[in-house]
């Protein structure tokens, strides 16, 4: 199923839409501290199901090296590997996939953690959607662990407590025209992005030596939110991170809408492959009426479109309309744009040291969730 697992250098990455897994995200980690190394493979291209052949397909991942504390870490695979298999060779092909790393990773990894980008294996089960078509969520622990260990040697897949990549998205097809594009969103949203541009409000873009703009409206946003700040430094990183001279580079754009010289919104977009990913965002407490969100998400779609791009990805909203889940706002927001609802696999753990893995996990559902930064 799977051969020729050999390291290489990040930079020759292949080319992904998966911004995570390309050279330029492996550039933002090293400017902030955390190493990551790379791996080609070539799998068996009949995995599929699609061909019965014995024709190799060549791919590869992106992994980082994430240290807990002086002498331990966990290889942390940010939505990867890209290449998918079919649902029922999903365990098998994973499993190979981490024995074959354990001997190539330095000393002290205590487990491999794949956050993967993989459709749920319950999306086509109709017990998972409520009479409203709202996808409700996989089912319990103990039965997500059972189907994916499905077809493997060791069993040794661990669903993790919470995922660190969003694992429910909507992918917009930028493959439409631009009227199509606005005519597929809902009535209010057309509503807002014509009403913001007759206010007055317009995009334009930032250079590196505006990042302070953002940062100013980044902060107000996190206070008001109540969520972690990152410093200045990390969003530094991801607009210096080019990567130009890599086989997988990345477009970073930084956006932002105002109203004469009044900064209300703003947005990291980066461009990888055919797609484009609304990466962060923020947006000002303050004429909040002017609707500035709205066209900077369709000035980053036409710029998009302009880029060639087939995809928008709006990274990350709750898995249903519940007002209740703390990303219910982002679900409204962004889901007035028209799309598609993704729902992926998330964070699983391939334990290498199983005792130190039980201490880790418990310390981790004890903190509701290890994250790592994006």
């Amino acid at each position: 199923m799977l051969s020729n697992l050999c390291a290489k250098h990040e930079e020759q990455l292949y080319e992904t839409p998966i911004i995570h897994q390309t050279a330029w995200w492996s550039d933002v980690k090293k400017r902030i501290g955390v190493q990551s190394c790379a791996f080609n493979f070539k799998v068996r291209s009949n995995i599929s199901g699609k061909e019965k052949t014995q024709n190799l397909i060549e791919t590869d991942m992106l992994v980082m090296i994430e240290p807990i504390d002086r002498n331990q870490y966990i290889a942390y695979v940010p939505h990867g590997p890209e290449w998918e298999p079919d649902a029922e060779n999903l365990g098998e092909f994973l499993e190979e996939l981490s024995e074959s790393l354990i001997g190539m990773l330095p000393p002290g990894c205590i487990l491999i953690r794949y956050d993967l980008l993989w459709r749920s294996l319950w999306i086509d089960d109709a017990d998972f959607f409520d009479e409203k078509g709202n996808w409700t969520g996989p089912p319990k622990q103990n039965i997500q662990e059972l189907r994916f260990n499905f077809n493997t040697i060791n069993w040794n897949f661990h669903k993790s407590w919470s995922n660190i990549l969003p694992s429910n998205t909507i992918f917009v097809d930028l493959k439409k025209s631009e009227e199509d594009l606005l005519q597929a969103m809902k009535p209010k949203t057309r509503y807002n992005i014509r009403l913001s541009e007759r206010k007055g409000v317009h995009v334009k873009t930032l250079g590196i030596d505006q990042i302070e703009i953002w940062y100013k409206l980044y902060s107000e946003t996190a206070r008001r939110n109540g969520i972690f700040v990152d410093d200045l430094e990390y969003f530094r990183a991801v607009f210096k991170a080019k990567a130009s001279c890599s086989l997988s580079p990345a477009e970073v754009y930084l956006l932002v809408a105002q109203q004469d010289a009044n900064p209300l919104a703003a947005m990291f977009l980066v461009i990888s492959g055919k797609r484009a990913t609304y990466l962060y965002g923020a947006s000002s407490s303050q004429h909040r009426n002017l609707m500035a969100p709205y066209a900077l998400q369709w000035e980053a779609m036409r710029l998009a479109k302009a880029k060639d791009c087939t995809d928008y990805d709006m990274f990350g909203v709750a898995p249903n309309p519940d007002p209740e889940h703390p990303m219910y706002g982002l679900y409204r927001f962004k889901t007035g744009f028209g799309g598609q609802l993704f729902h992926a696999l998330g964070c699983w753990d391939y334990p290498i040291d199983q005792e130190t893995y039980k201490y880790f996990r418990a310390w981790e559902m004890k903190r509701q969730g290890y994250h790592l930064r994006n």
